[in-house]
């Protein structure tokens, strides 16, 4: 019991130390440094506390904050549930990999495996608004790499965080989620099922206290935890000024590896990718080309993900040799092909449902496999 009551004390004076208004992890990391754990800061005078920071945050820190009662008791019962975990910086087991960067997180809630924050990792962001093929190569990349036992961290955003999450869980080597609302909130929506897979298999990960709604700052805040988690970063789809190149950005700071894969010239949410290879970011076109630029070991044909083989007939076989991985127009295809736009429609869905090329908008298509 007393114990019990000693894990409490300390992780309410973390809590305390989170929530006090004012405090950021800079100024909490100058604090601890000074006088050790957060029950210390505490009980430090305001002339004390006045030495490391201003005199209306100290003042701030030896006032309890609003509410926190109601906080301290809903983040107590969330640990007591099954799966849930919460980590400080003085945590034995708190990511080594999250010690490392220039701005660790005071707190980690996490949901699910925990000991995956210390797999070795790599991160797969990208595009909200992807196109079909980005999709496509976010999955099979996070496929493989999780199949040669990488776990792979994302943001859970739609899109190619989705997608990478979705892979990665095929695989042995699992994935971890970072998250900028609360432990408890799912955002967006519409990825709830995602998350709970996610949760049983691999793990959710949060630094921002219970409840804590979906705010525009904290999303590209926590990018710095995505690729401080990973040994390299691979950017799947991102236009000019994606949030996906802060991620970039930021793991570069934290000396990890970027990757990008390069699309086509004439799509948008490759202008990202282009230019973050222009700035020094690996250019690949497999997972193996990751594996060789960190050093790991190959993917064999034993844990490379099964190809997905499409049976097609001739006519389709043929239709789709005249169909490039740039933009084509319908007319120019029953141009070149001769066949008539009624037909020529009927095999373009064919096709185009079977995964091998993407419609675009103003009858244009393209080919993906």
């Amino acid at each position: 019991m007393e114990l019990a009551l000693d894990v409490h004390q300390d992780l309410m004076a973390w809590l305390r130390l989170e929530q006090t208004p004012g405090v950021g992890n800079e100024s909490a990391r100058r604090l601890l440094a000074v006088f050790g754990l957060p029950e210390q800061i505490f009980a430090a005078s305001h002339a004390a506390l006045s030495e490391v920071v201003t005199a209306r945050l100290a003042k701030a820190l030896l006032t309890i904050p609003p509410d926190f009662q109601q906080q301290l008791d809903k983040t107590l019962a969330w640990q007591e549930q099954p799966g849930n975990l919460i980590l400080t910086l003085a945590d034995a087991n708190y990511p080594r990999s999250l010690l490392e960067i220039p701005d660790p997180p005071l707190m980690l809630y996490v949901k699910g495996r925990a000991a995956l924050l210390d797999a070795a990792t790599v991160a797969v962001v990208g595009s909200r608004n992807a196109t079909v093929q980005g999709i496509r190569n976010a999955e099979q990349f996070s496929e493989s790499l999780s199949c040669a036992d990488l776990c792979i961290s994302s943001g859970l955003a739609a899109g190619i965080d989705a997608a990478a999450h979705q892979g990665a869980l095929r695989g042995p080597g699992s994935t971890i989620a970072v998250i900028g609302t609360g432990a408890d909130i799912v955002y967006p929506a519409r990825n709830r099922n995602l998350a709970h897979l996610i949760a049983e298999g691999g793990c959710i990960v949060s630094e921002y206290s219970l409840s804590t709604p979906a705010l525009a700052p904290n999303f590209p805040r926590r990018n710095r935890i995505i690729s401080g988690l990973a040994k390299g970063v691979l950017v799947v789809e991102a236009a000019a000024q994606s949030g996906s190149l802060i991620t970039a950005r930021m793991a570069a700071e934290q000396g990890r590896e970027v990757f990008a894969i390069p699309g086509s010239i004439h799509s948008p949410l490759s202008k990202g990718c282009h230019q973050l290879i222009r700035q020094g970011a690996k250019l690949v076109e497999s997972a193996q080309d990751i594996l060789e630029e960190l050093q790991l070991h190959p993917i064999t044909s034993q844990t490379q993900a099964k190809s997905r083989a499409v049976a097609m007939d001739a006519c389709e076989a043929g239709l789709l040799k005249e169909i490039s991985f740039d933009p084509v127009h319908m007319d120019m295809l029953a141009s070149r092909t001769g066949i008539d736009i009624a037909s020529l429609t009927t095999e373009l869905l064919t096709l185009e449902l079977s995964g091998q090329l993407e419609a675009l908008p103003g009858g244009y298509y393209r080919r993906l496999a």
